[in-house]
Formats: C-alpha cells, sequence, structure tokens
C-alpha cells in the first residue's frame, strides 16, 4: 500500500487495505490480539492510549512526579511511527513487525533506499567494504545476494535495499512520497501527533527519527547561486535520469567526498573542467574491483563469527586494534606500515595502522606527510599537488575519502584547480563563477557543498516536546541526547544513529542494527512491565554529553572544521556530533544502562513510575580504557607481594611508560638525608638564569619509588612551570619506618634551600611538591619548616596526597575498589610505615596539626575516584578555613594514578596546566605576603 494515510479510514490501529498478516491469531482462532495493557492493540478489542499527566514537583529530574490516568483514554493510530525508508527504517519496521508492535513509515522519497536513494551522483560509492556494508539479521538473505565489487556502486547498494523490501514484504507498511512536517507531544495523552504533507494526521505512542545522518543538503552559501542560467545541479540530490556531461564546460564547487567520487567521471565526459577548492581533502585509493578473496573467505568461514567481531570491534569492521605508537618505531618500519596500509586502501584500516594517529600531533604528522608525499607523486605540476594538499588539519579528523584516480585526473589538460582561498569567488553570475580577480564562465555547475550532518535531518521536522519546547531551540547550542537514543523533555522519541552515537565514525549497517536492536529490546520490556512512556533524565543526558565531549578532547577532532564539528553550517554551534569512542564501547555503554534497569532513564505506567537517574560513564574516557585494559591482565593485588617484589614489579612497568617531554637538562646527585646520602634527580628547563625551584617527593605509599620513578610528571611539571625540579629519595619502609620518609623530606628541603643558587634556583621561590605519599611528606615538611624555624617555603603543591589516616571517609567506601588503588592497598601502605599508635602524629596525618595558618600558599589536587579523595579536600578545606591561599583543583573522571601518566592519559593534561597555572599564582601571592 503506497496511498496517503487518511486517518477517517484507520480501523483497529491498520489503514484500510493493510493486511494484518504479522498478527498472532487469538485463542480463538481470529486475527484478535491484544498486546500488553498501555500499549495500542491491533485489533477491534483495542486498549486505552495511556493517557497521562506529567507533573514536575522541581526541575530536578530526580524529582519528577509522573502518573498515568485512565480517564481520559485516547487510541492511537499506530504504537510506532518511523520516519524514513533507509536501512534504519525498514530494518526497524522488519523487527517491530515481528515483535508484535503495528507501525507505519513515513518516507519523503517513492521508493526504499534512504542515502542510496537520493545520492545518484556520478560514482556514489560506499567506502565501506560491501561485505560489511550489509544486513546481518537474515541468512537467507546473506546467502543469496552476492556483492559484485568491493566497494558497493550506488545502484548496487539501492538495488540491495529494494531487495531487503521486496523479501520481507515492507513496502506495504511505508508510506511513500510523504514528508513530515511536525510531531507534537501531548502530557495529557502519552502519545505523539504527527502531521504531514499530505495533510493527514497520525497518532503514535512512540517515534523514531530514522532519517540518517547525511540526508538534508547544506545550503550553498555563496552570492548569486540562484543566478546561474544553465543547468545546475547538487550531488545530494542528483537527477535520477543521470547527467552527460559531453563537451560541456563545467564547474565543480567543493572537494568534498562527493567530489572526490564524481569529478574523475565528470572530467572524462567534460569538455573543460573547473574545481573551486575551499578546503582540500585527503583521500586514499579505493583500488575497487571484485570483493577481494580473502576478504570473502574470512567472512564465508564463519559469518557469524565474523558479524560477532563486527559488533565488537571499534568501527563496526572485523579488524585488529593496533597497540603500537607510530613514535616508538624506526621510520623505515613506519613507512612500510603505511605503505602495507596504503596499498590495501581502506580508511579504517588505514587510520588503525598505529594507535595513536588520531590522538598525537606528532603522531598524525607523519601520516598525513606521507599522504602529501603521494598525493605530489601523483599530480604533475607541483603547484597543483600543493594545493591538493590539506595542510592546516590532521589527517583522520575530517572523513578520510577513498577514490579511483581523484589526484591523477588534474593531470588532465582540461582539468583546473582553483583555491579560493587565494581567489575566492565573489559571485555567481548568469554565464558563470566571477572571482576577485578573473571571469568563468560554464555550461553547467556542480554543487558538492555537503550535507548538514547529524542534526539536520531531525531538527529539520517540526517537533515539539513536552512545554512546547521544539528540538531544533533545545539543541540551539549543540545536541544534547542520552546514548545518541534520546533527550531529555521529549518523551518516547527515539532516534536511530542520532548525534552522539558513533553512527558516521562506524560502519552504519552495523551502528543501525544495534540502535534498532536496543529501542526495539526497550519497546518490548516496557510493554512486559506495562510501562506506556521513557525518556532520559537530564542528569543523565548532561553526563553523556560531557562523556562525548570528553572523548573528543582527547582525540585531535576538535581541530578541524568539520561537519563532524558542525563547523560547515553557518551559525551551527560547533560541538563534536558523533561519539569518538567506538562501536565497541558504545555497545557495552548501551548494555550496561539495560542491566542497571535502565539506568538514566524514567518510566512511567498506569502501576508505577520509575525514576532510576545516574550517570553511565563518570571516569575520563582514556582512564577507564586503562583501567579496563589493567583488569585484562589479571594482575595480582599489590598487597599480596612482598615489598621487594613489589619494587621490581613497579621498576619494570615504569621502563614501559612513555618518557615525557624533553627538558633542558637532566642530572644525577646525593644529598645528604637524615641519616646518610640520598639520591636525587635534577630536571632543568631550557635556558640560562636562575628560576623558581621546586622539591618534589614521589608517590609509592612510602615503600617503593625514586628519584626517577614518576620521572614523566617530573620532566612535565618542569616545562610547564618553567622552574627547577629537583626530585629527592627518602628511605623507605618496612625497613625504614615512621618518621624516617619525614625525617629525610626535611633534610633535602634544607639542603636544596642551601644549594638553591647552584641547582639553578632561587631560595626565596622555593616550593615543596609531592604526590600520594610524597604529598604527604611536603605537607609534613611545610609544617615543621613553619614550626622549626625554616627554611622559608614559598608555596606547596599536594596532588592527590596522603593526608590522614582514616579509612572510614566516603571516598574509601566509593572508590576503594577498581579503580586503580585500593583501599586494601592504603591499609597495607600504613601498616608497613606507620604503627597504629603514631598514626594520629601530624606528621604522619598533617590534616590533625594543632593549627594550619601561618602556612605557604597551597595547591591541592584531588581526584574524583581516588580513595583519598574526601582527605584531600579536608585538607584544602582546613587551609582556607585557617586563612592559608589555597587553590583546590578537582580532577572530574580522574583516580589516583592518571595524572601522572603523563603521555598515556591525555585527559591529565589540562589538569596538569591549571595545577601549573595555580602553583605560579600561588608563588606570586606568596611574594605579596612576605613583601607586606
Amino acid at each position: 500500500m503506497r496511498g496517503p494515510i487518511r486517518t477517517s479510514s484507520i480501523r483497529d490501529g491498520l489503514p484500510t487495505g493493510s493486511t494484518p498478516s504479522s498478527i498472532p491469531p487469538g485463542a480463538d482462532g481470529s486475527s484478535s490480539w491484544r498486546v500488553s495493557p498501555g500499549i495500542s492493540t491491533l485489533a477491534s478489542d483495542r486498549s486505552v492510549c495511556g493517557l497521562g499527566e506529567y507533573m514536575m514537583a522541581t526541575e530536578s529530574a530526580t524529582a519528577l512526579s509522573m502518573k498515568v490516568s485512565a480517564a481520559h483514554a485516547t487510541p492511537t493510530d499506530f504504537d510506532v511511527v518511523i520516519v524514513g525508508a533507509g536501512f534504519a527504517g525498514m530494518y526497524l519496521l522488519h523487527r517491530l513487525r515481528n515483535l508484535g508492535f503495528t507501525s507505519r513509515v513515513l518516507e519523503a522519497a517513492d521508493d526504499v533506499g534512504g542515502t542510496w536513494y537520493w545520492n545518484r551522483y556520478p560514482g556514489a560509492r560506499c567506502d565501506v567494504e560491501s561485505v560489511d556494508y550489509s544486513f546481518d539479521f537474515d541468512p537467507e538473505l546473506e546467502a543469496e545476494w552476492k556483492w559484485s565489487e568491493r566497494y558497493a556502486s550506488q545502484p548496487e547498494i539501492l538495488g540491495y535495499a529494494q531487495h531487503v523490501a521486496e523479501k520481507h514484504d515492507l513496502r506495504r507498511e511505508i508510506e511513500f512520497s510523504t514528508r513530515v512536517d511536525s510531531a507534537v507531544w501531548s502530557d495529557d495523552t502519552s502519545c505523539w501527533t504527527v502531521n504531514t504533507s499530505r495533510g493527514t494526521t497520525v497518532t503514535c505512542r512512540f517515534y523514531v527519527m530514522a532519517t540518517g545522518c547525511l540526508s538534508v543538503p547544506k545550503e550553498v552559501d555563496i552570492e548569486g547561486a540562484d543566478r546561474f542560467s544553465g543547468p545546475k545541479y547538487w550531488t545530494s540530490r542528483w537527477p535520477h535520469e543521470g547527467v552527460d556531461f559531453t563537451g560541456m564546460r563545467v564547474g565543480v564547487i567543493g572537494t568534498g567526498s562527493s567530489a572526490i567520487q564524481s569529478i574523475p567521471i565528470i572530467a572524462a565526459q567534460a569538455a573543460q573542467l573547473t574545481v573551486f577548492q575551499r578546503t582540500p581533502n585527503f583521500s586514499i585509493p579505493a583500488y575497487n574491483g571484485p570483493v577481494w578473496p580473502e576478504k570473502r573467505a574470512a567472512y564465508d568461514a564463519d559469518p557469524v563469527v565474523y558479524r560477532q567481531a563486527a559488533r565488537r570491534s571499534g568501527g563496526g569492521v572485523p579488524l585488529p586494534e593496533p597497540t603500537v605508537s607510530a613514535l616508538s618505531v624506526s621510520e623505515e618500519e613506519r613507512n612500510l606500515a603505511f605503505e602495507v596500509a596504503w596499498k590495501r586502501g581502506g580508511i579504517m584500516e588505514f587510520l588503525r595502522t598505529y594507535n595513536d594517529l588520531v590522538v598525537k600531533v606528532e603522531a598524525n604528522e607523519l601520516l598525513a606527510e606521507f599522504v602529501r608525499n603521494k598525493i605530489r607523486a601523483a599530480v604533475h605540476d607541483p603547484v597543483t599537488a600543493e594545493m591538493l594538499c590539506p595542510k592546516d588539519y590532521p589527517i583522520g579528523t575530517k572523513r578520510l575519502c577513498v577514490d579511483t584516480n581523484y589526484y591523477e585526473t588534474y593531470n588532465l589538460p582540461h582539468v583546473r584547480l582553483v583555491d579560493i582561498r587565494q581567489h575566492p569567488i565573489a559571485t555567481i553570475t548568469e554565464n558563470g563563477v566571477d572571482l576577485v580577480d578573473e571571469s568563468i564562465e560554464f555550461d553547467a555547475i556542480v554543487f558538492a557543498t555537503g550535507f548538514d550532518a547529524m542534526t539536520g535531518a531531525i531538527v529539520n521536522v517540526d517537533i515539539e516536546g513536552r512545554g512546547g519546547l521544539t528540538l531544533k531551540d533545545g539543541w540551539a547550542d549543540g545536541p544534547r541526547t542520552y546514548l545518541g537514543l534520546m533527550t531529555a523533555a521529549f518523551p518516547n522519541l527515539f532516534m536511530v544513529t542520532g548525534p552522539q552515537s558513533p553512527s558516521v565514525l562506524s560502519n552504519m549497517i552495523v551502528s543501525i542494527e544495534q540502535h534498532v536492536e536496543w529501542i526495539t529490546d526497550c519497546l518490548v520490556q516496557m510493554r512486559a512491565e506495562n510501562s506506556v512512556v521513557i525518556e532520559p533524565t537530564q542528569t543523565a543526558v548532561n553526563g553523556w554529553v560531557q562523556h562525548v565531549n570528553d572523548f573528543a578532547d582527547i582525540s585531535l577532532m576538535p581541530k578541524a572544521n568539520s561537519w563532524y564539528m558542525g563547523a560547515n553550517v553557518p551559525g551551527k554551534a560547533r560541538v563534536i556530533l558523533p561519539y569518538p569512542g567506538g562501536v565497541d564501547r558504545y555497545r557495552i555503554v548501551c548494555d550496561e544502562v539495560v542491566a542497571n534497569d535502565y539506568l538514566g532513564f524514567i518510566r512511567r505506567g498506569s502501576d508505577a513510575t520509575k525514576v532510576n537517574d545516574g550517570v553511565v560513564r563518570r571516569l575520563q574516557p582514556d582512564v577507564g580504557i586503562m583501567l579496563d585494559m589493567m583488569a585484562g591482565f589479571g594482575l595480582p593485588p599489590l598487597e599480596s607481594m612482598s615489598p621487594p617484589d613489589v619494587r621490581n614489579f613497579i621498576k619494570t612497568s615504569a621502563a614501559m611508560s612513555p618518557p615525557g617531554p624533553e627538558v633542558g637538562s637532566i642530572t644525577d646527585g646525593v644529598f645528604p638525608g637524615a641519616v646518610g646520602e640520598l639520591a636525587y634527580r635534577r630536571y632543568a628547563p631550557v635556558g640560562d638564569g636562575l628560576r623558581p625551584i621546586i622539591v618534589y617527593f614521589h608517590g609509592g605509599g612510602w615503600l617503593f619509588g625514586g628519584p626517577d620513578s614518576d620521572d614523566p610528571f617530573c620532566r612535565d611539571l618542569c616545562v610547564r612551570s618553567d622552574a627547577v625540579v629537583v626530585s629527592v629519595d627518602y628511605r623507605h619502609a618496612p625497613e625504614a619506618r615512621f618518621p624516617g620518609a619525614a625525617d629525610d623530606a626535611l633534610a633535602a628541603v634544607r639542603w636544596v634551600s642551601e644549594h638553591a643558587e647552584a641547582l639553578g634556583g632561587r631560595a626565596d621561590e622555593l616550593v615543596v611538591a609531592g604526590w600520594s605519599a610524597g604529598g604527604n611528606l611536603a605537607a609534613g615538611v611545610t609544617q615543621r619548616a613553619r614550626d622549626g624555624g625554616g627554611p622559608r617555603i614559598a608555596a606547596q603543591l599536594l596532588v592527590c596526597p596522603v593526608i590522614d589516616a582514616d579509612f572510614a571517609r566516603a571516598s574509601y567506601v566509593e572508590n576503594g575498589q577498581g579503580k586503580g588503588l585500593t583501599a586494601s592497598v592504603m591499609v597495607w601502605f600504613w601498616d608497613h610505615y606507620v604503627d597504629p599508635a603514631d598514626r594520629s602524629d601530624p606528621l604522619a596525618s598533617p590534616l590533625r596539626a594543632d593549627s594550619l595558618a601561618g602556612l605557604p600558599p597551597a595547591v591541592v589536587v584531588t581526584c574524583e575516584f581516588d580513595p583519598l579523595r574526601d582527605e584531600g579536600d579536608a585538607y584544602a578545606a582546613g587551609l582556607a578555613a585557617a586563612g592559608v591561599p589555597v587553590r583546590h583543583i578537582r580532577a572530574r573522571g580522574h583516580i589516583h594514578t592518571s595524572l601522572l601518566a603523563v603521555d598515556l592519559m591525555l585527559s591529565g593534561a589540562p589538569v596538569r596546566a591549571g595545577m601549573v597555572d595555580a602553583l605560579l599564582s600561588a608563588l606570586g601571592s606568596s611574594a605579596s605576603l612576605s613583601s607586606t
């Protein structure tokens, strides 16, 4: 059935002419079937719509009070209305039908296919291999459809979509040539009312946007675009009958993916081709042809295993995850690996040659220059070649393209490239294009200007949620979703591959299937528990947006003005749109949400309301990845080992860590400790002259470590502060118990103060600093120096310090397991270092000092998921209460060890930068105090 829905002809939840073949027969053999209370039925005995009132006693999501009233029961036309008949809409329709839900798909086109229906420009082709870019829900389908090419063309993909629709009889529940004008939610009826371009109105319980990520063309923002008198074409809406450019003078505006695919084909026809480029794109050869035998063999060996591997992979394609840094191998080895990946083609494999290509500038630049050299080798004219070489954004931060002879096309004598940064377009005229310094006449112009990606297709429909809020207004500053699936204040609105899900950074078919299955499983669960309304809490949405942004911030993605960032559309908020964490991690998160009784969601029905508020990911992304990796190693607990064994283990582990930034110089020496010589390591910045000097105490629970054990952190501290850092050793327990380490710490500070100038520092700008147990020593030294006549300490830096022997604090309970440092390890450390009777001594527990007044300005850094968090917080508060200038930095999402993992935990860099800024400010504050 393809005619318009007429609400006057709705019978038993189905339009006239529909055949309820998917409805299981009732016990009496009829087709009458009742789904479940609170879900609309499919036959004459229809249940109520589940009307309700939504009562908000407070704006806090956790304080929502909701109830469902059956007093104003109203039926719906369908359980689910789906917008879009691409791969997402088709698969969702198929699953809903098999699960017994009534549904209707509304599609603007006159057939299925979505993106592959509309995008018919020359050379349109998928950039994911066809074996991977296909459904896996139907074994018969996989057996009967054989792809002819490695990268399937648009006609073949559209044919595949049409075959799926035919095989599963999907068209009878799709309303073609129908656009959605608006959709309005009603709290009174707990339903959506959907208005279409045909003037019809449809009501539904659940409303799903399956509109695709690249389906709304970007408006052409060039003056005079509508003035050209010749034929104009858009790659995003190509004529279905095709275009013949033979003998024509053609201008192509844009060099994105669609242009890169179409330009070689247009050039083969046109008499003259001029390409206008604002920003060059990276592209690698597709090496297209028949499906590679090894690819087919890998799939055919065990399709189930192959598909499961795809679902558990980072990009939705079964590829091994890289474990080696591009910076850790020789130039010869690295270039060989790049060459192998180049010759294989495929964007996902190419960007996974090494594990740091999209997170570290230095590694990324090595790959970028490799590709630039390929461009220079392919394009004969060196000026044109350089114009085609991207240089102002990292490779992979814009959609990497695959091509067939794109760069070689510029060797043709009738093809010209114009850099509109150097020669801007002034206007488009009736006859062609006027540059600021030249006029060029054309017979036809092609606009390859891209899409309003990710959000365009969703906000272009007038979607009105609770209280009259439109989605367009709600997302004015960027999309705010939970899992890319739903958003607060828009109940029962789902999105398939919505913003802030992996979507365009993945094999879309795998992401579509995962979303569709999650949504349908959710609807089945709601039906089983008699729930009729679901929406995420604002807390959950805020937490997910933060998590997505955190992932982007440890990547190079924000460094490009890409459509990934919404930067290609004037006026659009510049925020990361897809989820950069990968298909595998995203799937785990979605599964955890369900396993925790739909964490972050509110569900309500006629019987009860369930508010399960919370945030699903609070750790910084790289911290979470590290913890997962460590858990996989199955390492024995530290407390199960002897101190000598722990020391050997830690030393071996530290040797495998990145070294940190380069400093001006590093020298080792010895100083007199309390009872004998001890080692130190001095880090000096580049350049001459005296600087502030920092005495640094390493961590290690008073049991292990040395002047070089926190080497990357000391290097980072030296570079950021432009100060001399002297990392000093101290005697360790259990051989030297309390107060051995504390006595050595005081001796070290006095020695550095006396020899500051020889060490390259200024004694009047002496800082004591320490991490963990070293923070304990630093805090104790400041108190002893205050009470014992010096030396004068200008500032103190305490990073995750051990401050009080109190294991009953909440952070010991909340963070005592699974976060690196455990509560049991801390007890083990204390037992080796300090007798219980001595733990109240301020040298052991600085928080217990009689007074904290008169101490030097302090910077105290605590981590959210550290057992020591609360005692550090208490010390910062105690210092402030005593009148000490304090900067308290709370490292959100971090654990006890993550800030010291320089070059491993990239999310720690902003914290360390803020820490040093605060320290330099504290030094200034100290100077002011000493002068008054």
